[in-house]
């Protein structure tokens, strides 16, 4: 039982958090004017459209074992924190649905029977939930952890298996409503969820790394820590073509800082090779 001195209680506070914002988008926009949501969330909502069992069975019943199936590719303690998250939001939507006298048989308590809104604001709440989970070392769906497992055994990425299995269930949907028009507002639903993820877990304004290669790295390098106030990283490379001994100098900027970066390279050495790409996360280790 060594792993649960890994768990942290800033972490499951804020899964709590994100378990009770996902119930809410959830069973205050989306389920009330019989929208999906995606994954284990959108599948429990059809079952209990049609079989009269509460959601947050369902939730439990069918995320549970997905995120023990998943313990050895993801860890004991995710496989915790995703099931206390997935209980914390089944136990908040049981609190609305049934408890709490809020009226969300026919239409939601705030955006009414509008689809669109219950749509877009359904999804970025339940996508806020979900992120928040997510980031810190949780999760609220079952289907991602067997994306993680499956997609590369069948050759598709781990999002590609997410996005099929939001669309089969969508299919279902109106194949059993005869309707179209749900299913495809839960698309909007699916969307602003999924953007609303990515902006919780990397953040709106993600930095930029630039690998730089050029034959003065003492030069650029000087320059990029006068200018920025930061350090960069030479690796050594050689050219292909070439065959010439060059430096690949590593360096991590912002998006208003990248006009400014490549201006300052190309004074030095106007031949210098730029690639930029976008980074999620950037952590600094101060060892004292």
């Amino acid at each position: 039982m060594t792993f649960l001195k890994g768990i942290k209680l800033k972490n499951i506070l804020m899964l709590t958090i994100a378990g009770i914002i996902n119930a809410i988008g959830v069973t205050i926009f989306i389920s009330p004017v019989n929208l999906y949501d995606s994954g284990i969330s959108g599948t429990s909502i059809l079952l209990w459209q049609q079989t009269g069992i509460t959601m947050s069975i369902f939730l439990v019943l069918l995320n549970v074992p997905l995120f023990i199936y998943g313990t050895k590719k993801q860890g004991k303690l995710f496989t915790i924190y995703a099931i206390y998250t997935v209980i914390i939001y089944s136990i908040s939507a049981w609190l609305i649905n049934d408890i709490l006298p809020i009226d969300v048989s026919v239409a939601s308590p705030i955006a009414q029977k509008d689809l669109l809104l219950c749509a877009v604001f359904g999804g970025m709440i339940s996508g806020l939930g979900s992120g928040i989970a997510i980031r810190y070392g949780g999760a609220m769906d079952g289907i991602e952890v067997m994306a993680v497992i499956f997609a590369k055994k069948i050759g598709v990425s781990v999002g590609a298996f997410v996005m099929a299995y939001n669309a089969l269930l969508y299919i279902t949907c109106g194949l059993i409503k005869e309707d179209w028009i749900l299913p495809l507002y839960s698309i909007v639903t699916y969307y602003a969820g999924l953007k609303t993820i990515d902006f919780i877990v990397d953040g709106l304004d993600r930095a930029k790394s630039a690998m730089i290669i050029t034959e003065h790295p003492t030069e650029v390098c000087e320059a990029l820590a006068y200018h920025f106030e930061t350090g960069s990283t030479r690796i050594k490379a050689t050219g292909g073509y070439s065959n010439r001994e060059k430096t690949m100098v590593y360096f991590i900027v912002n998006r208003f800082q990248v006009t400014k970066m490549k201006n300052i390279v190309h004074e030095i050495d106007p031949k210098a090779f730029i690639t930029i790409s976008e980074v999620a996360d950037v952590y600094s280790v101060n060892n004292k």
